[in-house]
């Protein structure tokens, strides 16, 4: 087993001490090790009504990421000190924002507002402003279905900024790899890294085995169609020769083209689907949006 600061001993301790001194439903506690690799603080508050924690020394910040993406109203209930022992205390996040963590601990998070469902095609609104276009939220939503993402999978994506966002916040146990060739546009993916607190997220500027060497083997590479295409295709099938791909294009031809060059990659019978969104405007018409083609195969079958 990996040596890890908080052992089974450690958490069961904390637990135990939590249920002595709480009326909490043990039951029902989502346990994070953010001193471990990959583990994301506020998409799991987000997403759970009751968080235990365990946290080394340091985070001065931790209180006021939460605090600024709208968790302010949360309470932590915590002790003094690295050990489960002593009093309990309360407070809100809003209070605590000028506090870091000065102990290697567990504390409890309670978030009454928490979501039930999955955070899924977030509005643009909510992501970093930048270089980046980001694609409709409609849009997005059949991307990440055609990713099938679930808890574990290994992912690359390739010049598609929301779709790593979302998709590290639904994989938590699995590791990000954003692709971005643009300086300007790997600036805003790092804003965004930052202000949803994502540490499943690793960026690269280019695909290669000089980069990725040292990196998980994706399990499923999405990436928005280019010159260079065709090979990050076969880099990607040659790293992993059951990769499975979600492609992403405004251009005909391309779609078009992806029986060729899926087949000349040794992929079969690629789907290709077109996707059309139209809302209504403030005139009581309808305006169409970007219709791409959204192309999914699996090699190896």
């Amino acid at each position: 087993m990996e040596n890890r600061l908080f052992s089974n001993t450690h958490v069961i301790s904390w637990l135990s001490y939590f249920s002595e001194n709480t009326d909490i439903d043990l039951e029902h506690v989502k346990i994070l090790d953010i001193t471990r690799k990959n583990k994301n603080l506020i998409p799991a508050v987000e997403a759970h009504k009751t968080v235990l924690v365990f946290t080394e020394a340091g985070h001065p910040d931790i209180f006021y990421k939460m605090y600024s993406v709208g968790l302010g109203d949360c309470t932590v209930i915590y002790n003094e000190g690295s050990d489960p022992v002593g009093p309990i205390k309360r407070d809100k996040v809003e209070n605590m924002i000028d506090r870091g963590i000065n102990a290697s601990a567990g504390m409890i998070i309670l978030n009454p507002n928490a979501r039930s469902t999955v955070k899924f095609g977030m509005d643009n609104s909510n992501l970093a402003s930048g270089s980046v276009k980001y694609v409709g939220s409609e849009i997005r939503n059949v991307i990440l279905s055609k990713m099938q993402i679930t808890e574990g999978k290994n992912l690359c994506v390739i010049s598609g900024e929301s779709i790593v966002v979302e998709a590290a916040i639904l994989d938590g146990e699995g590791t990000i790899i954003a692709v971005e060739y643009n300086h300007n546009d790997r600036r805003t993916m790092e804003d965004n890294i930052a202000q949803f607190g994502l540490h499943n997220v690793t960026v690269i500027d280019h695909v290669a085995a000089d980069t990725m060497k040292d990196l998980p083997v994706p399990d499923v590479t999405m990436l928005v169609a280019s010159a260079s295409m065709e090979q990050e295709m076969k880099y990607m099938l040659s790293i992993n020769p059951n990769m499975e791909f979600v492609i992403y294009t405004l251009d005909f031809v391309t779609a078009a083209n992806m029986p060729k060059i899926c087949a000349d990659l040794g992929i079969r019978d690629p789907e290709i689907i077109q996707i059309s969104v139209s809302k209504l405007t403030s005139k009581n018409t309808f305006a169409a949006q970007p219709a791409p083609w959204i192309i999914t195969c699996k090699a190896g079958e």
